[in-house]
């Protein structure tokens, strides 16, 4: 199955990486992997910074297959990164994991996880389930390219307060302002009052 959807595997294990590939392979998916061994990683992968600034070399991804136990960073960060921000809103997160923890599956799909699939021992019953997952999320899947990305303000740009900025102007809400026909001392007329 040729197919150009590239997929960026979040995964710190050299092992665990080669079995997935080998997996995907194994299925019939030759779609080209772009591989990040931790989550501060995956985050910098996704924003285009620093060593994966070239789109043309570190392409945008169709899926992401995120392991949650990463350094510096785990994957359930990643997923809550990913997921408060619109751009990537779209990107499919597939969840891959050892761990049968009925709270990790629970805390992984609140974030936004689009699927959780957990490693089997047997690499045959691990294809199969890699074959499933990628008919439909390589293969059928039809979600929105991720996007619009909207480039970071440079520092100075940043500090510079932007008109409809929250911060731009220090005013008071317009509410909790005095009305400039009462003054302090005249008290409001209550219903039924005659003055």
């Amino acid at each position: 199955m040729s197919n150009s959807r590239v997929i960026l595997l979040a995964e710190d294990s050299s092992d665990d990486t080669m079995l997935i590939q080998a997996a995907f392979k194994r299925a019939g998916f030759d779609n080209p992997f772009m591989l990040v061994a931790n989550g501060e990683d995956a985050i910098a992968y996704l924003k285009g910074e620093g060593q994966y600034a070239n789109r043309s070399e570190f392409p945008i991804p169709s899926v992401l297959l995120l392991d949650l136990k990463m350094p510096r960073m785990d994957g359930f960060e990643v997923l809550q990164w990913i997921r408060g921000h619109p751009e990537w809103r779209c990107l499919p997160v597939i969840v891959l994991t050892t761990s049968y923890q009925g709270s990790d599956i629970n805390r992984a799909y609140d974030l936004g996880a689009n699927s959780f699939l957990t490693k089997p021992p047997d690499f045959e019953e691990y294809v199969s389930a890699v074959k499933q997952v990628g008919q439909f999320w390589l293969k059928h899947n039809l979600s929105p390219a991720p996007g619009p990305f909207v480039p970071q303000p440079t520092k100075s740009e940043a500090s510079v307060p932007k008109p409809g900025n929250p911060a731009a102007a220090q005013r008071p809400h317009p509410h909790t302002t005095p009305s400039p026909n009462r003054t302090e001392s005249t008290p409001p007329l209550q219903p039924g009052s005659e003055n």
